[in-house]
């Protein structure tokens, strides 16, 4: 069997995103892996990070300078867009996450997208410091990107629960709405690139919690196809919660990779896409990384790994308060197992 010679962290993750030899699987993640004890040790902490580009940075390396993981990804929180548009976000403490507390728009008619949005310090913030990483890590390890995508944009900018009534009520404002925000999508992730991100997450929220597959296929899955097009680079799509049923679908949509959870089991996953898709995490976050064992988190993620998912990592943004020797473990495990 042909043995690929050792690759360079970036290399790697690219290989097994695009589906080509790896010398071991990747471990990274789509979403956020920073910690209480990154914060500590890099002497960078929420809240502070998410409008402070150097400080994004700073805390964001530890992914591969602390975790050894393959690929970093900066932006942290999911409020950036939404408040460069407009929605009041409570930027939250060193032990929270941001959220966005107040959406600003009822109407499709009111989307507008400001000539300074790229400016503006949450967004900003996020494509320094990917200039930043690239400066200093960028020809080593891989560099995602993240954006929301429409429909979670909707979800900050209009609200949940209004949004998807009108997906039963109003089908042509739920249209209406994708329509108005999927050019913030595509103005926000094609900065990233041009600021040295590799690839670029998709983050969008259909999760088989709140919506149909059926609403999926009619509702995003046009707006999925249309944004992956238009970027042409690499992308990965994160969506939480149970996705198994429309994970075909996704499959068709585009993307490179899918960023999923361990609600969905990693074999199902592998054999639902039936190769068209490269499967991006899914160690479980609450009852593995967050409470669990370093050997229990090791036994996910070589689960994850003999099932074929490519890249092995965290399935969502890790709990804040995650110990660090199990963020270690999906590594250790993973190496071991090459």
């Amino acid at each position: 069997m042909w043995t690929p010679y050792p690759m360079s962290p970036r290399r790697r993750f690219l290989a097994g995103l695009l589906d080509g030899h790896v010398d071991r699987t990747p471990v990274a993640s789509a979403t956020s892996v920073a910690n209480l004890d990154q914060m500590a040790r890099t002497g960078a902490a929420f809240p502070d990070v998410h409008l402070q580009g150097p400080l994004m940075a700073r805390l964001a390396a530890g992914a591969h300078t602390i975790l050894g993981y393959d690929a970093i990804m900066p932006y942290f929180s999911v409020c950036a867009e939404a408040a460069a548009l407009g929605a009041e976000v409570d930027w939250g403490s060193r032990d929270d996450m941001p959220a966005v507390v107040a959406p600003p728009w009822e109407a499709p008619a009111q989307v507008t997208i400001p000539a300074g949005f790229l400016d503006r310090a949450p967004v900003r913030a996020v494509l320094e410091a990917l200039r930043i990483l690239r400066a200093e890590h960028g020809e080593h390890v891989a560099l995602i990107g993240k954006v929301m995508g429409p429909w979670t944009l909707a979800y900050h900018l209009h609200g949940v629960q209004p949004f998807l009534l009108e997906t039963l009520t109003d089908p042509a404002r739920v249209r209406a709405f994708l329509e108005a925000l999927a050019p913030v999508t595509l103005a926000f992730g094609r900065a990233q690139i041009a600021a040295g991100a590799d690839v670029l997450c998709i983050a969008d929220h259909a999760t088989g919690d709140l919506i149909s597959a059926r609403m999926y296929r009619e509702f995003l899955l046009p707006y999925h196809r249309r944004i992956t097009t238009a970027l042409g680079c690499p992308t990965v799509l994160h969506i939480c919660g149970n996705t198994l049923d429309r994970l075909g679908d996704i499959a068709t949509a585009g993307f490179d990779g899918f960023h999923f959870e361990s609600r969905v089991d990693a074999r199902a996953a592998v054999e639902r896409v039936a190769g068209r898709i490269s499967l991006m995490g899914n160690v479980n976050n609450a009852e593995g990384l967050l409470t669990g064992t370093p050997e229990a988190v090791a036994a996910q993620a070589r689960y994850a790994q003999e099932a074929g998912v490519r890249i092995v990592g965290p399935e969502c943004a890790i709990p804040l308060a995650t110990p660090t020797e199990n963020l270690l473990a999906i590594r250790e495990a993973v190496t071991q197992s090459a």
